[in-house]
């Protein structure tokens, strides 16, 4: 028997979408009057409900551990910015541009995604793409003096995080489920 999707749940199918949707509207019109907020309100359930076959549900994450590599991949972010900025605008002779292979832990499909994303926004380093086939991520580097040390740091300071938010243990490569 199937079960009815509660009034809410239909109307409302992904609530933080919607929120952010009408609060996005209303931010993009610098107005609170009537129309406006009326307009946000018909923005919220219709984007959520336009969207919905596109939006897979999250599985369940750590938060905790989300928390800490937001603030670790922030704080990354800071420093590479500081540091590419002393590269580029120094000596030429001072680069020392690398490619080099992280290879993947796991075959989490979320896991694999927002390392490369991670690896890609962080200044200094291009992610390239992952590899499906090889199980690897190509990463280009500014300025790398060791390569194995950097796919070290990676994998202690962004996939052993990521492996542990989405709980993915049980997907490591190469381990039994």
């Amino acid at each position: 028997m199937m079960k009815k999707k509660s009034l809410m749940r239909r109307w409302l199918p992904h609530p933080l979408v919607s929120v952010t949707s009408g609060l996005a509207w209303l931010m993009l019109n610098h107005s609170f009057d009537g129309f406006s907020i009326v307009s946000a309100v018909i923005i919220a359930i219709i984007i959520p409900k336009l969207a919905a076959p596109f939006l897979v549900r999250t599985p369940h994450i750590c938060w905790p551990t989300s928390f800490r590599l937001f603030l670790a991949v922030l704080w990354d972010i800071i420093l590479s910015n500081f540091w590419v900025a002393k590269l580029v605008l120094g000596p030429k002779k001072n680069l020392k541009p690398v490619w080099y292979r992280i290879p993947l832990s796991t075959n989490h499909e979320h896991v694999n995604a927002l390392l490369a994303m991670i690896i890609t926004i962080t200044p200094g380093t291009v992610s390239a793409g992952i590899d499906q086939e090889r199980g690897d991520i190509l990463v280009h580097a500014l300025n790398t003096e060791d390569p194995d040390d950097e796919i070290r740091f990676i994998k202690e300071r962004y996939e052993s995080r990521l492996i542990k938010i989405f709980n993915a243990e049980n997907t490591i490569v190469g381990e039994s489920a």
